[in-house]
């Protein structure tokens, strides 16, 4: 699960993150909305402990992520909206080395990676340097390689930019049979579509705080005949 508290993040001027406080619970599929420079990204990175907060705290299954950051990280699958890679590496060798990272057996890699590689249609771009890979590969290496140690939280910013629709879907589904399973998945997306389809929860951010949470139907039940879209554009003052 994920809890915060107060969790806020200030850059001099710019109050980032202020105070935000949720607890999405062990198999929840959270999904968090919001337009540019609201705070999505901060506070994916505050939760993967690629920032350090200036107030308040963030837990990954009851470990604090900056006082207790391996026990955290080692339950995390985390993937960025631009994924980064050792370039010279084949997708067979990322997948040994995070496999490494995060003290998979050989065994369980040795099952995992042919199941997620054929999942992700990787097959064909096995032994090829990541270098020259498209950018939807490398995506799809990006997810698959988050999921190699069956993480219990995973944490996905924008998961379906450049993938194309059948890709897009297989993505889809395979974040929600892990939900349904019981790993908690906090998904920060733009398609307002890809939340309502999935997500148990949605929350909407706007200029660092959060302006709604809530089930799809319990938001349109305070905005009668409204679909998700104009609730959005409403809470987050866009035009």
């Amino acid at each position: 699960m994920i809890e915060t508290t107060d969790l806020s993040m200030r850059y001099g001027d710019l109050q980032a993150l202020d105070g935000l406080s949720l607890k999405i619970e062990k198999g929840e599929f959270f999904a968090f909305l919001g337009p540019n420079a609201a705070g999505k990204t901060t506070t994916i990175k505050l939760l993967t402990g690629l920032l350090r907060p200036t107030g308040g705290k963030a837990e990954i299954c009851g470990f604090d992520i900056q006082e207790q950051p391996l026990e955290a990280k080692r339950r995390i699958g985390y993937v960025p909206d631009v994924a980064e890679f050792y370039e010279k590496l084949t997708p067979l060798e990322f997948m040994s080395f995070i496999s490494d990272l995060f003290e998979v057996s050989p065994e369980d890699t040795k099952q995992k990676t042919p199941e997620l590689f054929d999942r992700f249609s990787l097959n064909s771009y096995a032994r090829q340097r990541i270098e020259n890979l498209s950018h939807g590969t490398r995506q799809r290496l990006a997810i698959a390689s988050a999921l190699l140690h069956d993480p219990e939280v995973i944490v996905i910013d924008e998961p379906m930019v450049g993938l194309d629709p059948r890709n897009a879907r297989v993505v889809k589904e395979e974040l929600k049979a892990r939900s349904e399973a019981g790993a908690t998945v906090f998904l920060s997306t733009h398609l307002l579509n890809v939340a309502e389809e999935l997500a148990d929860r949605i929350g909407i951010i706007n200029h660092g705080k959060l302006v709604k949470l809530g089930t799809v139907e319990e938001i349109r039940s305070e905005a009668v005949g409204s679909d998700l879209e104009s609730i959005f554009l409403a809470m987050t003052g866009s035009e």
